[in-house]
């Protein structure tokens, strides 16, 4: 949608080929399964929204969904410990994904200028090697096929894109593709929050530590709109996901810490367990190509897919949605299409390194990636990685950086500046946490006041 909301700023008409029939509001649809799990929008990708559809934040807020503050909104056992609710430097909105979805569509379809085209799907490119002309369709209804002609042709199909066998069929060499797959699988179940714990009770995050050589685990509480808790508890591979309802409890309680299982032990389940295994890390280098067509272009999950626990995919989509508007503000002229194409590669390249180098620290990671700083270089950044990770979560200048890098807010390279080793040097540490630090006002209001408070200042 955003992609298609900043091809009407710049283009005369926009037809969206969509294989569902989109809804009239925030309801589930089957060709988005993955709406059933948890989603963040981090605020780096909030900004770009911001700035594309402004008032969107507002009218999420006014529908339930909520701002949370890092770290202060949050309660995280890293990989490293548990850390200290520093003061918010960045935000994320939470809610469910079929509302984020609604609000975005219903404001940008109400332009007028964006035409749908329900129960359609795209089934291969027209034109050839030099140029792409449009695409051929098929109704899922009755089967009629039928060609789109355009002048700009956007991929957006997400992780099903059939994009490398389309210009294959072109006559093109087939594009180079980096797959980081940990076999990242996740389960989730929607509960009735307690009364007021949406609003006043912090998310929760449980997180594997990759240096134990078993497969990770990780579980995750986050507020909903109308009073619900969205619970995803995921693994990466051999970590026996539970997929029956009877099985979600006792794996959360398998967690490093049994805060999730806590919450939700009496909390009123609302739907059953759904489960997904659709979780690798995948990247495509169209831009590596030495004749890509004008005429087409590949955003969003299409290019670069990410493990969807680090929460970058909208992000990241909503970042080439800017680069595109900002290509677009003057005429591509012959070859320009690759150009544009090398600037969108350029804005995925930090979500894609930030979810595929930590994946392959897991056990039983299968890395299919040429990319250098995801081979040969490892040794050296794993180290680095460490270092941070366990300053990050105990000196409030470390961690304003990593959740600005984080948060897509701050490019990666920052890690690396001359500023960031300084803080690294003189960095003030806290005690370390020995528990989750929650205040005794929350420990009541989800009644589990027998855990105790732990006091971070």
């Amino acid at each position: 949608m955003l992609a298609a909301h900043v091809l009407a700023r710049h283009l005369e008409t926009v037809t969206v080929v969509e294989r569902d029939v989109l809804p009239d509001g925030p309801e589930q649809r089957k060709g988005l399964p993955q709406a059933r799990h948890v989603h963040v929008l981090w605020s780096g990708g909030a900004r770009v929204v911001e700035d594309l559809l402004p008032g969107t934040a507002d009218r999420l807020l006014a529908a339930g969904a909520r701002r949370i503050g890092f770290h202060e909104d949050l309660v995280t056992l890293t990989s490293h410990g548990w850390q200290h609710r520093f003061p918010p430097r960045q935000f994320a909105i939470m809610c469910g994904r079929p509302l984020l979805d609604f609000v975005v569509r219903d404001r940008i379809l109400a332009g007028g200028r964006i035409t749908v085209r329900g129960r359609t799907e795209a089934v291969e490119l027209a034109g050839d090697a030099g140029r792409v002309t449009g695409v051929r369709v098929r109704g899922l209804e009755d089967g009629t096929r039928e060609l789109l002609e355009a002048d700009l042709v956007v991929d957006a199909t997400g992780r099903g894109s059939r994009l490398r066998h389309w210009l294959t069929a072109l006559g093109l060499p087939p594009v180079e593709e980096d797959v980081v797959d940990a076999g990242i699988a996740y389960a989730t179940r929607t509960f009735r929050a307690p009364e007021g714990a949406t609003a006043g009770f912090p998310a929760v995050n449980v997180a594997a530590d990759h240096r134990v050589r078993v497969p990770g685990r990780f579980g995750v509480v986050y507020p909903q709109e109308n009073g619900r808790w969205m619970v995803t508890l995921s693994c990466t591979r051999g970590g026996e996901l539970p997929t029956r309802d009877e099985d979600f409890l006792p794996y959360a309680r398998s967690l490093r810490d049994p805060l999730v299982a806590d919450l939700i032990a009496d909390a009123e389940p609302l739907t059953p367990v759904f489960a997904s295994h659709i979780g690798a890390n995948r990247r495509l280098y169209p831009e590596r190509l030495e004749g890509w067509p004008d005429g087409l272009l590949v955003v969003g999950d299409s290019l670069a897919a990410f493990n969807p626990i680090y929460g970058h995919g909208m992000s990241s989509a909503a970042r080439t949605a800017a680069v595109l508007d900002e290509r677009l503000a003057r005429p591509l002229e012959p070859g320009g299409a690759r150009r544009v194409q090398a600037a969108i590669g350029a804005v995925v390249d930090d979500p894609w390194i930030m979810a595929a180098s930590k994946d392959i620290d897991f056990v039983g990671c299968r890395n299919r990636a040429g990319d250098p700083r995801l081979t040969g270089e490892r040794a050296a950044l794993h180290g680095f990685a460490d270092l941070v990770a366990s300053m990050a979560i105990r000196s409030p200048e470390v961690s304003d950086v990593v959740t600005d890098v984080m948060s897509m807010s701050t490019p990666q390279s920052e890690l690396g500046s001359t500023r960031f080793m300084s803080l690294m040097q003189r960095g003030r540490l806290r005690p370390e946490l020995t528990a989750p630090p929650l205040r005794p006002d929350e420990l009541a209001l989800v009644r589990l006041d027998r855990r105790g408070a732990v006091s971070a200042p």
